[in-house]
């Protein structure tokens, strides 16, 4: 197995403190709201609402905390996230009513918003000449982690127990702590001179706000296998359900074998635009093909879905590797987390967002949205190679892309 692992020391000490906290973050993903609705029980709204309010509140902690990474210096920064993320995913145990949970799940979003902001400077300074592809294998390595912590939480919500579900929470807040220990074995790294001119430029980056926007549109699409084909299947199809981890296990094999490779042959912000409209055709076409699958016999509906989780994961790959390439290639060495922070923005706002606009559209509309939001994926991956071409032609003077250094090293 050793062509699987990184070939550096720091980047085996970054995916495995990255294995470790996505098992935890495994066991939230899967059963964190059944957690505040069975043992805390919250009503079902309550906790959306609460969620709500914590994704906007983590949406102005990304930007801030990684400016501070670039100042004083992303392993400490990173490690101090982590640790107030366990310290609030400890406190879901003292939220026995709807205030204090909002401020736990909101501090624990926050820090992990953070946490990913202060990452980035790492995963550039340890990722070599292509941080995009480092970045990909801790995505592959991501996936297997939240698999493994999807087991343990299946055992919880089999036991169904208060005491199954507070012990979820316990062993979520340990793998954050172990998560931060391993960043002891980390050379830490010397914050790049900071360069001349305004303070917080990466919201003085129209270009790359811009492709900030478009990403967080396309990242809808996270939603599309999470959210929307659940809802689907069960709602209008005639598919078995036990098709619903079906599709999620599909998703999560392709991305964990292919994430890497997809991501080689995307070096440069170019590729990346041409990634982005590549990915959202394919979006264009799952999302009539989901369609498709209401009003036909169980198992054509069946097959019919998982070709599109197929098709909807081969464009998932491209927009991942898309995102990786731009976001990096076209922030300033110094800056790095900063612009990170700024353009995981518009993740952010899909993941708070998306939800409700694909309930909106493709479940309560019906066929008719689903196109809508096919649409919507392919006029965006055509936008975003302009959109690339302009981030190249009008770069501001503190920002220097990374083939820029090439070129001047090999000069």
């Amino acid at each position: 197995m050793p062509h699987l692992m990184p070939d550096s020391g720091p980047q085996r000490v970054l995916a495995a403190s990255n294995f470790v906290y996505t098992v935890g973050s495994g066991l939230y993903l899967t059963a964190g709201v059944l957690y505040f609705t069975e043992a805390v029980h919250l009503p079902a709204s309550r906790v959306g609402l609460g969620l709500g309010i914590a994704g906007f509140v983590a949406l102005a902690v990304g930007i801030a905390v990684g400016h501070l990474a670039d100042v004083y210096g992303a392993r400490g920064v990173y490690a101090v996230t982590l640790v107030i993320q366990a310290l609030a995913t400890a406190g879901f145990l003292l939220a026995d009513s709807f205030w204090p949970f909002v401020v736990a799940v909101s501090a624990a979003t926050g820090a992990k918003a953070a946490g990913l902001a202060a990452r980035t400077p790492l995963i550039r300074h340890y990722g070599g000449d292509q941080p995009q592809e480092f970045r990909a294998y801790l995505r592959a390595v991501t996936n297997v982690g939240i698999s493994f912590g999807a087991v343990g939480a299946g055992w919880v919500v089999l036991r169904g127990t208060p005491t199954a579900y507070q012990l979820m929470v316990v062993g979520n807040a340990i793998a954050f702590v172990l998560a931060a220990a391993f960043l002891v074995l980390l050379p830490p790294v010397t914050p790049e001179p900071v360069a001349a001119g305004p303070r917080w430029i990466a919201l003085r980056d129209a270009p790359y706000l811009l492709l900030t926007a478009l990403d967080g549109i396309m990242a809808v699409q996270f939603k599309v296998l999470t959210v929307a084909i659940p809802l689907w299947l069960v709602g209008v199809t005639a598919a078995p359900h036990w098709l619903i981890p079906g599709t999620m296990l599909t998703g999560t094999v392709i991305v964990v074998a292919f994430q890497v490779r997809a991501s080689r042959n995307i070096d440069s912000p170019e590729a990346g635009g041409n990634a982005y409209r590549r990915a959202g055709v394919a979006f264009l076409v799952s999302c009539v093909m989901i369609s498709l699958a209401a009003g036909i016999s169980a198992w054509a509906a069946a097959t019919l879905l998982i070709t599109a989780v197929v098709v909807h994961t081969i464009g998932e790959l491209w927009h991942s590797a898309a995102g990786f390439e731009v976001s990096f290639a076209l922030a300033p060495q110094h800056a790095t987390g900063q612009y990170l922070g700024v353009f995981g923005l518009g993740a952010g706002l899909a993941e708070a967002l998306g939800p409700g606009l694909l309930i909106a559209l493709c479940i309560s509309w019906g066929r008719p949205g689903w196109y809508v939001v096919g649409t919507l994926f392919a006029l965006t991956g055509l936008v975003a190679p302009r959109a690339v071409r302009w981030a190249r032609r009008h770069q501001p003077a503190w920002r220097t892309s990374r083939g820029a250094v090439k070129e001047a090293s090999a000069a």
